[in-house]
């Protein structure tokens, strides 16, 4: 039951704002507090600094009911939605901050799915006639180059027509995404395809919100990688083709400069090895993961020093997170 001491005094623009984050305040959940509180301080903020109307209001809450309309066990438009206001790449660079010696992460896109199956290095993730070929050698270390076995190394790609395996309606199971685990030395070798540039999902409405913008939907030729292995930082990521004609504007705001990546062909030597063509394309990439602890210290640090620089009364909780200050 709410606080029967508490008092709603007479609502106002000048005191909507106080008397909500008065009333939502009266749980023991600092956290929760913390991030409610600050949502409705800018939402009311917002309103009030662009003088919003009841009618753009009602566009706004039906935007977003066609978005959740839009949504699906195989498409989350939403994600979406976040992915193309660079939402989603904040959040992550803000949870995952990383050392300069370390990969750097990326959101992770609509298309990740649990159900990739587990393959033996040197394999291949795709079925026949999707690209082509790519031998992907790949290695994980730490920081300080000590390699990192056992990883989970989840990765999974567009065909050669710009699609998803989860994009087809006929789809019986993964395909174009598999799983790997990196050797003692670190090392694991990965048979795809050539990436290729692709629009994301644009017959909804975020497909309708990006014409509005006059932006196009489309995304640089990439492959995503969640690598995972206990006692490390997940690290979600993916890597873009240098000289894609969408690096510079990428619909989503994933492209960063150190994830760039250069294709050679593999030559007569790999080709024997694994059974491919002088000509198919290679792609080397040397991953560099954190521990969670050094993970942890660096959010810590990263918070504090991004809240210090805003009036706000906070806390670090056991976690590195901020959260409401108990009152004096």
């Amino acid at each position: 039951m709410p606080s029967q001491k508490l008092k709603i005094v007479d609502m106002s623009d000048e005191t909507i704002t106080q008397n909500t984050i008065a009333i939502n305040s009266q749980h023991n959940n600092a956290r929760f507090k913390f991030i409610l509180n600050s949502l409705v301080q800018h939402l009311h903020d917002f309103a009030r600094e662009t003088r919003l109307t009841t009618k753009e209001w009602e566009a706004g809450i039906e935007f977003l009911t066609q978005t959740g309309k839009m949504s699906s066990d195989i498409r989350q438009e939403f994600v979406l939605l976040s992915d193309i206001m660079g939402f989603s790449v904040l959040v992550d660079s803000i949870s995952h901050p990383k050392p300069e010696e370390a990969t750097i992460g990326t959101l992770l896109g609509p298309f990740h799915t649990h159900d990739a199956e587990e393959h033996e290095s040197g394999t291949s993730i795709t079925s026949a006639d999707k690209g082509e070929p790519l031998l992907i050698e790949g290695k994980l270390t730490d920081i300080r180059g000590n390699p990192i076995e056992g990883a989970t190394i989840d990765l999974w790609h567009c065909d050669k027509d710009g699609f998803y395996d989860t994009q087809y309606i006929d789809r019986s199971g993964p395909d174009m995404r598999g799983i790997y685990k990196s050797k003692a030395d670190g090392s694991f070798v990965i048979k795809a395809t050539k990436p290729v540039p692709y629009p994301i999902p644009h017959d909804g409405p975020v497909g309708k919100l990006l014409q509005k913008l006059e932006r196009h939907p489309y995304r640089p030729a990439h492959i995503h990688f969640i690598i995972e292995k206990e006692g490390y930082d997940s690290l979600v990521t993916a890597l873009y083709h240098r000289g894609d004609p969408y690096e510079t504007s990428d619909a989503v705001f994933g492209v960063k400069t150190p994830l760039l990546f250069e294709l050679d062909r593999i030559g007569k030597d790999r080709a024997e090895k694994y059974g491919m063509k002088q000509d198919d394309w290679l792609l080397q990439w040397h991953f560099k993961i954190i521990t969670a602890a050094e993970s942890k210290k660096l959010v810590e640090e990263k918070n504090t020093e991004a809240l210090k620089k805003v009036n706000v009364r906070f806390t670090i909780n056991e976690d590195g997170l901020p959260e409401a200050a108990p009152l004096d």
